[in-house]
């Protein structure tokens, strides 16, 4: 893998712990900032809007120019967004910090996938999108526990500033690494704009935000279920997330290195294990080691579908890919909100901690069906082109 990847790893390393660890800075930073615990939550939605929205508004905005450029804004954002939280005297600045923090995770995990996707062989894509994201997942592991170490044995804003010294180090080793093409740019906003016409685009879309919505259905309210179901303590919910993170960092790459051979395969498979976990765990949650073996293999099967969505969003959209994959960024986010949303309202109504689970299998077993639809879609129009041409063998672009 050229170098460069490695580099957006370490940018998707930073941009996962900023999105994680305010999670667990809340009670300091509502004390800090003299607001109340619900109201520093917000800071956690205020986010995810920006992920949803700012990140393909800025790709819009920026259309034509070359995606090194685009990465290296990006970044810069990101260290003005996570020092402006470390220096904010009120609420609303930390807010708009953590906001432009967000437009750099919406942007840069897409066109970040597309550069490393073009930096390979065809038969590496997958590996190469699989390795940006591993750092997204190992700041499930290391990143976000660290940094609220880091905030509660010193300042929460210590924490901002030790993240933004992370975006320096991306910075320099984006400008130093990616290469610029001369193509970059080239792509007009019409042209970007025109993908989203092709049906495929849109079930590609699909995919990714049902998949990570069947993940996350489940993950919103892994505390209470571990806790309240399962019976462990809640000193033991930090290992217990590290597991998790476990989870996602192997699924993450088991899914890239398997994608490349088989994409749709590879994804059915993902989504069907994801099922199956779910429903598994929701009739076993009350076992404690079958609790653990399950919270594992959930982020594993959940993860593992990643690389394969933003491949096939890049191959349904080729031609004009940039947009398309800040999208479908937006499109995982946007399932995470679905997802975590339909599993509150099923503990609201009463059906308990494990309710969640059921709702993440169902957005599993949809993700299932969209990618199967999808794939036959694929098959249909391949067998029409061969019908209207002379024979010739498909080419492995035509059956992925």
């Amino acid at each position: 893998m050229p170098l460069a990847v490695f580099a957006l790893m370490i940018a998707s390393f930073g941009i996962g712990t900023t999105e994680f660890v305010i999670m667990g800075l809340l009670p300091e930073v509502a004390d800090d900032m003299s607001v109340s615990l619900t109201r520093a939550g917000l800071l956690i939605s205020g986010y995810a809007l920006g992920v949803v929205f700012g990140g393909p508004l800025f790709t819009a905005a920026a259309t034509r120019m070359p995606r090194k450029r685009m990465l290296l804004i990006l970044m810069v954002l990101f260290i003005l967004g996570n020092t402006l939280s470390a220096v904010a005297p009120a609420y609303w600045i930390l807010m708009v910090g953590r906001i432009l923090a967000a437009i750099c995770h919406g942007a840069f995990l897409g066109i970040g996938s597309v550069v490393a996707a073009d930096m390979v062989a065809q038969d590496k894509r997958s590996r190469a999108i699989s390795l940006v994201f591993t750092g997204l997942t190992v700041a499930n592991v290391f990143g976000a526990p660290m940094g609220t170490w880091i905030g509660q044995s010193f300042d929460w804003r210590a924490t901002f500033w030790a993240i933004a010294a992370i975006g320096v180090i991306s910075l320099i080793g984006l400008a130093v690494l990616v290469p610029t093409r001369r193509d970059d740019g080239s792509v007009r906003l019409r042209d970007e704009l025109a993908v989203f016409r092709r049906g495929q685009v849109w079930m590609a879309l699909a995919i990714a935000g049902l998949s990570i919505g069947a993940l996350f259905a489940a993950f919103s309210y892994v505390a209470p279920l571990m806790t309240e179901v399962a019976g462990f303590s809640s000193g033991m919910l930090t290992p217990l997330l590290m597991l998790f993170g476990v989870g996602l960092v192997i699924g993450n790459l088991l899914g890239g290195r398997y994608a490349d051979r088989a994409q749709v395969a590879t994804l059915l498979t993902a989504q069907a294990l994801l099922f199956a976990v779910l429903i598994v765990f929701a009739l076993t949650a009350r076992f404690e080691v079958a609790a653990v073996v399950l919270l594992m293999l959930l982020g594993g099967a959940g993860f593992a579908t990643v690389p394969g969505f933003m491949t096939r969003v890049i191959d349904k959209a080729r031609g004009a890919t940039t947009l398309a994959a800040a999208v479908a960024s937006s499109a995982a986010n946007a399932g995470i909100a679905v997802g975590s949303y339909l599993a509150g309202t099923t503990i609201d109504a009463g059906y308990g901690y494990t309710a969640p689970l059921v709702v993440g299998a169902l957005m599993a077993a949809a993700a299932f069906g969209v990618t199967f639809a999808s794939h036959a879609s694929d098959r249909r129009s391949t067998l029409v082109q061969a019908g209207s041409r002379p024979t010739v063998a498909p080419s492995p672009e035509e059956t992925r």
